[in-house]
């Protein structure tokens, strides 16, 4: 079986967001080397603090100090840090119950090595040298040396409180489009042929292929080949510029099924002006010279395609 394609991909963005009056203050707190929770009112304490009570409802805003020592209730060996992790050598994720409090809060542990780790050892927090109010106000959580914690008293209300956060979101894995898509991505780029595959129940053929039929489940695996023309089904006109997207705005993107095929694909339309794009166009690919896939879809001249004959892949 040929070997199937994958490929390293990251999902990145800045994700910013408000703050309500408790996440204010325990944000803010933190910048002050203070932990503040929530009182329920049922008298637990909720570290990190929540705006409403997750059994009851209820809306929570009576602040209380907890302890900068605790318990670990749980924990984890990470042997590989990641970037953007608290720590760049080897620790533990731990949770841990801060004295006075009655959930636990997820933060990294420095430890020399997993046997050194353990539940219910006491920890304590080691602050950042540079506090700005954010969660990595809390450089870590370090083994506890017994000493007494003296515990700061504040009335959680700042002259310069936190009021939103900005958190980098990212993500990275590694993707693969399966045997079919594979089979799928070579033959257009060694081809330039576009091949799609048939289910066994309906007979309908998709393109691209996913491997199982979407509408029956069953596998497919009979390839198919369509096109290379096909007829425009839907569209729209672009007015906005993507970035780091070399086309002239405005464009039209398309859903254009491929002759023989049982589902549109998308793809943009060129080499005839935006307005005078309609459903029911015929068109062919475009390829440049290098080209891994069409660079866009033109007219064929060929008479527009009868509604009835597209109908059902709109």
């Amino acid at each position: 079986m040929p070997e199937v394609l994958k490929a390293p991909l990251v999902v990145e963005f800045p994700f910013t967001r408000s703050l309500g009056p408790v996440q204010s203050a325990f944000l803010t707190a933190l910048r002050e080397q203070v932990v503040l929770g929530v009182k329920t009112r049922d008298g637990r304490t909720l570290v990190p603090p929540v705006e409403y009570d997750p059994v009851t409802a209820d809306e929570l805003s009576d602040l209380v100090h907890v302890g900068v020592t605790g318990t670990v209730t749980t924990w984890a060996w990470n042997p590989a840090p990641r970037r953007g992790q608290p720590l760049d050598t080897p620790f533990a994720w731990v949770l841990v119950r801060l004295d006075n409090a009655d959930t636990a809060l997820l933060h990294a542990l420095d430890a020399p090595g997993p046997d050194a780790v353990h539940t219910g050892m006491r920890v304590r927090i080691r602050w950042a040298d540079e506090r700005v109010g954010a969660i990595t106000d809390i450089a870590c959580f370090e083994p506890d040396d017994g000493d007494a914690a003296e515990v700061p008293v504040h009335a959680g209300e700042f002259d310069d409180p936190v009021t939103g956060i900005v958190a980098e979101a990212r993500l990275d894995y590694t993707y693969s489009p399966g045997r079919a898509q594979t089979a799928y991505i070579r033959a257009l780029e060694n081809e330039r042929r576009a091949v799609g595959e048939r289910c066994p129940s309906c007979r309908k053929v998709y393109v691209p292929p996913r491997g199982a039929c979407p509408t029956c489940g069953v596998a497919t695996s009979e390839q198919v080949e369509v096109g290379p023309a096909g007829t425009v089904t839907t569209f729209c006109i672009v007015n906005i510029k993507a970035k780091n997207l070399d086309i002239e705005v405005p464009y039209v993107y398309a859903h254009i099924a491929l002759d023989g095929a049982d589902l549109a694909l998308h793809g943009r339309i060129g080499g005839i002006p935006y307005d005078q794009v309609r459903m029911g166009l015929r068109v062919e690919p475009v390829w440049t010279e290098d080209g891994r896939y069409p660079d866009h879809y033109r007219p064929t001249g060929e008479p527009d395609a009868e509604y009835d004959t597209y109908k059902e892949l709109l």
